[in-house]
């Protein structure tokens, strides 16, 4: 299966985790990448690219071999338990726990690990509890007993210099705290609980915490000071409670490196420790990343792998310093395993973008045959009664997918039992009806993957105010070409509204989220523009919010002068107008239009033709084949009818939504030969457009290029 979704060089025995890890799915030694300075590796790809399905395969392959964990930071589990004490958790330290409960269970090569650095952290900031009392404190600090049991230290060494705080320091400082008469704030527990733990400690254990908490900011090597500062940290919030959170998780990487050192880590244990990042773009999982990357780039080294996810091509804002995106190392599955990476240089030192100690993982787009043999593989339990119905399913999940894995996967699975024409428009597969698994109603494929595209994974900057309607908006923004096209969209279905959305900040909440752009399409990819056409259309009684919203625009661009350049998607007002009239039953007037424009400018007229008819058809009986054939009567001199018939077979090939090969390059050609046959000023250099255009459309590549269906392949 993985195969068939471009992940498998990825996840084999010699692939680039085996190497990341050092050990391969079946537990033989690998050679690490990289050395001690690990880059921070980012899978990136927007929605439905596979990036959580991905890291759930590394887990279920890798984890009985080497301690991997994955955490979802986009659960609000984590900020709900931070809820009821919000002086002595965070959703950060909450997933850092659970990181440190799941490795304290590892019952792999060399046992669980134990967290003695990390716990040190977790008491002093215990004392922020909100009352302030004996009993708080006393059972916050249980919460992290756990991490201490004496039945998981039974394999440390009888000498091992952390085993006395180890056994005795949990009930040592509630025996202390018990003598104590605490202030409000907890401040005489703090002190109780740093004393407690200092006198249980041998100077081994001193000392690695005064290397550790000893360099925190403001500690001047002392580690009760840095502690201490910690827990005032932590209280404050802000960027002091930033710092804290840093340290924290640096101190657990510490307690994980310790567990690999010295001679009973080098000869039990194996590999690399691991810690996958899903949903990493969310505020949970930038700040972990945030603070990984910050420790290493301050030249701190520890073995653990970190893996996560950006939606994003170039990571994100936050690894570029709010300065433009600098080059960041990336690679392509297809590209092997990259064999060498080493830390960008950068001017600015310690103060450089933390994009430095990046390596991107750029997820893939199916090929043709890896989407070919997935759909195939969905439908194998779908009786068929021949092979074109089940080519054409194919070539309709190819094109509406854009190769994206989940849209494919779910696609395919959708149309397994459906039954679809050889002229059907691909949008048709989007009304088959996807089964739950688990008895649940079944419901169109659309609304699935709008749902799990849009609606599950919004913008992570989208104020609140505008979740209600963020698919409201992006529905209506699917007709519009460019930023001025969608202000006006947007400036009507905002109406009313105190707060609103300008065109440039969705597009960079688009951007944000990992949705490509195209100069021609303000919904840049072309898979998720159908999803959101079909729903336009089906949003009123037949199609009326499709008409009214290419209305909207027909009538803006035709009060502009006629001659005026529209300075977007289109070279003037009226090609930018007549596009909208011509998909809003406005057919005969376009024409018409075409017919008059036509003669002494042929060249800048065929543009114009190929900017009118690169439109989506709305719903209905769909007779633009007939018509570009010629056998629907049409009234008016041989010049219009041809251009008719001309109009209509450039509409088909330029959608991309129904096959159209050799029958409708043949007819290209033959309409644009009529045309240069004809007696009017230019006419014969249409003839050299003839066979270009015929020669495109015979291989299903587009018309006028753009970059959405510069995603496509060509259909099989």
């Amino acid at each position: 299966m993985y195969e068939d979704l471009g992940f498998e060089r990825l996840l084999d025995a010699d692939g680039f985790f085996a190497h990341l890890l050092g050990r391969s799915p079946s537990g033989e030694d690998r050679k690490p990448l990289y050395g001690p300075d690990l880059p921070v590796v980012l899978l990136t790809g927007g929605p439905g690219m596979g990036k959580g399905r991905l890291l759930r395969a590394v887990h279920a392959r890798f984890a009985r071999q080497v301690p991997v964990i994955r955490l979802d930071c986009a659960s609000s589990e984590y900020a709900d338990r931070a809820a009821p004490e919000p002086g002595a958790r965070s959703a950060v330290t909450e997933a850092l726990v659970e990181a440190a409960l799941l490795l304290h269970t590892w019952h792999g090569t060399g046992g669980a690990f134990i967290f003695p650095r990390f716990f040190a952290g977790l008491a002093v900031i215990a004392t922020g509890v909100a009352d302030g009392t004996r009993a708080g404190i006393t059972t916050e600090l249980e919460r992290y007993e756990e991490l201490m049991q004496q039945s998981r230290l039974r394999a440390l060494p009888a000498r091992d210099f952390w085993r006395g705080a180890l056994l005795g320091a949990v009930r040592n400082m509630l025996d202390v705290l018990a003598e104590q008469v605490l202030g409000r704030y907890g401040a005489a527990a703090l002190t109780a609980l740093l004393d407690s733990l200092f006198e249980r400690l041998t100077p081994r254990g001193q000392a690695e915490l005064t290397r550790i908490y000893g360099e925190y900011p403001g500690a001047a090597g002392q580690p009760k000071h840095g502690l201490r500062k910690l827990a005032v940290d932590f209280r404050a919030g802000g960027e002091g409670r930033e710092d804290a959170e840093r340290f924290l998780f640096r101190a657990l990487r510490e307690d994980l490196e310790a567990a690999y050192g010295g001679l009973g880590g080098w000869l039990g244990r194996v590999g690399r420790p691991g810690l996958l990042l899903d949903h990493a773009e969310e505020p949970l999982g930038e700040r972990l990343l945030r603070a990984v990357l910050t420790d290493r780039r301050d030249g701190q080294r520890d073995r653990v792998v970190i893996v996560g996810t950006a939606r994003r091509a170039d990571g994100g804002d936050f690894l570029h310093g709010g300065l433009p995106p600098r080059e960041v190392a990336a690679f392509r599955p297809a590209d092997g395993v990259p064999a060498t990476w080493s830390r960008r240089l950068d001017s600015e030192g310690d103060r450089g973008p933390l994009s430095a100690g990046v390596l991107i993982l750029r997820m893939p787009h199916l090929t043709g045959d890896q989407l070919r043999r997935a759909t195939e593989r969905i439908q194998l339990g779908a009786e068929r009664e021949g092979g074109a119905d089940r080519r054409r399913i194919t070539a309709a999940v190819s094109q509406l997918s854009g190769g994206r894995p989940h849209t494919v996967i779910r696609l395919a699975t959708a149309a397994a039992d459906h039954r679809m024409e050889t002229d059907d428009n691909d949008r048709a597969i989007l009304d088959a009806k996807l089964h739950h698994p688990e008895g649940a109603p079944e419901r169109p494929v659309t609304d699935v993957l709008l749902e799990e595209l849009i609606l599950d994974q919004l913008p992570v900057r989208l104020p609140h105010e505008h979740h209600d309607q963020w698919l409201d908006l992006l529905t209506h923004l699917s007709v519009a070409h460019d930023v001025e096209c969608a202000d006006v969209l947007l400036h009507h279905h905002q109406a009313g509204r105190v707060l609103r959305l300008t065109a440039h900040e969705v597009a960079q909440l688009l951007n944000d989220t990992g949705w490509p752009s195209c100069g021609r399409h303000f919904i840049g990819d072309f898979g998720l523009r159908q999803l959101l056409v079909h729903r336009l259309y089906g949003l009123e009684h037949d199609g009326a919010a499709w008409y009214a919203d290419h209305h909207l625009l027909r009538d803006h661009y035709g009060l502009s002068a006629p001659s005026e350049s529209s300075g977007g998607a289109f070279h003037s007002v009226t090609t930018h107008q007549m596009n909208h009239h011509l998909v809003s039953g406005g057919v005969d007037d376009v024409v018409r239009h075409l017919a008059v424009t036509l003669p002494g400018r042929p060249r800048q007229w065929c543009e114009e033709l190929l900017e009118i008819a690169q439109a989506p058809y709305p719903g209905g009986v769909d007779e633009r084949r007939r018509r570009a054939q010629g056998l629907v009567s049409v009234d008016g001199a041989a010049l219009r009818r041809t251009v008719d018939q001309l109009l209509h077979a450039v509409w088909l090939c330029e959608e991309r939504t129904r096959p159209t090969g050799g029958e409708m390059a043949r007819t290209l050609e033959q309409l644009l030969r009529l045309l240069s046959a004809m007696d009017f000023e230019g006419a014969g250099e249409l003839g050299p457009t003839a066979t270009q255009w015929s020669r495109l459309a015979a291989n299903e590549q587009p018309l006028l290029r753009c970059a959405c269906t510069d995603q496509l392949g060509r259909r099989r």
